[in-house]
């Protein structure tokens, strides 16, 4: 994972450095020191590195952005550089006919990580999120059918 963090010569630590303005070391035991005058700075270049290294967890809710709509679902970017699909059928909870009717590309969305599926790709559930506050929608919670 330090990898991801430092990147290929350098170039990923360095991004890092000009974007938030700290002073970064990394350990050779892995630990991670971030140094800056502010803790605004500090804060982005920690969640920067969280979103280099950090594993997606199922039941968590992410902060995302639509990358790309298609007829079935739309792909989010999630935590950094990861993606992972919301299914149509997971965009909202009545029926959607076309993507675009709900999100566009672009959007910041709340997703939840509802799995994955056997080629090891990401799942996604738009939802089961409320997508003001971030929690997550017991099931039974959700609108009866009609």
């Amino acid at each position: 994972k330090i990898r991801d963090v430092i990147g290929t010569g350098g170039k990923v630590i360095r991004e890092i450095v000009e974007t938030t303005g700290c002073k970064i070391d990394i350990e050779d035991d892995g630990t991670v020191k971030v140094a800056a005058t502010d803790l605004d700075s500090i804060e982005k270049a920690i969640d920067i590195i969280r979103g280099l290294t950090e594993e997606p967890e199922v039941g968590k809710v992410y902060d995302g952005t639509v990358v790309k709509t298609m007829d079935f679902g739309a792909f989010v970017n999630f935590m950094g550089k990861k993606d992972g699909l919301v299914h149509i059928s997971e965009l909202a909870d009545r029926r959607v006919e076309k993507t675009t009717d709900v999100i566009k590309e672009g959007d910041a969305v709340k997703v939840l990580l509802i799995g994955t599926d056997d080629r090891g790709k990401v799942k996604l559930s738009m939802k089961r999120v409320d997508q003001e506050t971030g929690a997550v929608i017991p099931k039974e919670a959700k609108k009866e059918r009609a």
